[in-house]
């Protein structure tokens, strides 16, 4: 059996930053990681079919990575890219609010 990751501070931080980001929608407090990233998977999945401009956009604001997002794109599995691709931005969002908490 798969161990939930659990809601962290940065975790929440950084979902409220996706919130505003891809308009997602309000969740219970203490919700896992895990259920984000879920949720994270789904709006990019929509934004893939609907609007791969605005998702290219936030992947440039936060910062992933041409190469990873490239990588992403062209070698995951057609069913798990949104998934792929919400785990790797969910992970980017992470690192920098844990980088600008260390430092300020």
């Amino acid at each position: 059996m798969e161990e939930k990751k659990e809601v962290t501070p940065v975790s929440q931080a950084a979902f409220e930053l996706f919130q505003k980001e891809v308009e997602l929608p309000q969740v219970d407090v203490g919700t896992s990681e895990d259920d984000y990233v879920r949720i994270l998977s789904k709006a990019i999945e929509m934004m893939l079919n609907r609007d791969f401009e605005r998702l290219l956009q936030i992947c440039y604001r936060i910062d992933l990575g041409e190469g990873k997002l490239k990588k992403i794109l062209n070698e995951s599995d057609p069913e798990m890219v949104s998934s792929d691709l919400a785990r790797a931005l969910w992970d980017r969002q992470k690192q920098k609010i844990e980088t600008r908490r260390k430092y300020s």
